[in-house]
């Protein structure tokens, strides 16, 4: 089993589509942002709109999503405004300016699956696509019992 191969080929991917795209918004005339920004961005899009739970999601510190966010504020293609439904929370959204972003942004991805598709022949794509959105199941289960645990 090529165990390493699978972290590694998904992670690598991960950036040639996240290069891909940051290379044509910013041929367009995009504000330039970084990965962290774009994962910001992927979360919002996806609906995850509170700090808390985008840090949570990319399983990094509160303040270090907040520096992210205060930055794409900067930019002024998002915005922090306090969740109508609890107002303990602050919710992040796109601007008009990070909306019109995320439209050239989907028509990017559009291309850059379209090259995927072209380039692995549509019927490996589609099952690449269902292999990625299938359930894998808890990610979080007891490890073998052949394991041993190391000490620190």
């Amino acid at each position: 089993m090529r165990t390493n191969q699978l972290i590694i080929a998904l992670f690598q991917r991960f950036c040639w589509l996240d290069e891909g795209l940051q290379a044509r918004l910013h041929d367009h005339g995009w504000p330039d942002v970084n990965r962290p920004q774009s994962m910001v961005m992927t979360n919002i899009v996806s609906g995850i709109v509170r700090p808390s739970d985008i840090a949570r999601n990319l399983g990094v510190s509160r303040q270090a999503i907040h520096s992210t966010i205060g930055q794409m504020v900067k930019l002024g293609i998002v915005q922090l405004e306090v969740d109508p439904e609890d107002r303990r929370h602050m919710i992040v959204s796109l601007t008009g300016l990070g909306a019109r972003m995320r439209k050239d942004a989907q028509r990017s991805m559009d291309a850059l699956t379209a090259q995927i598709a072209a380039r692995l022949g549509q019927d490996r794509f589609d099952a690449l696509l269902a292999a990625l959105e299938a359930d894998w199941g808890d990610n979080i289960e007891p490890a073998p019992a052949s394991r041993t645990t190391h000490k620190a």
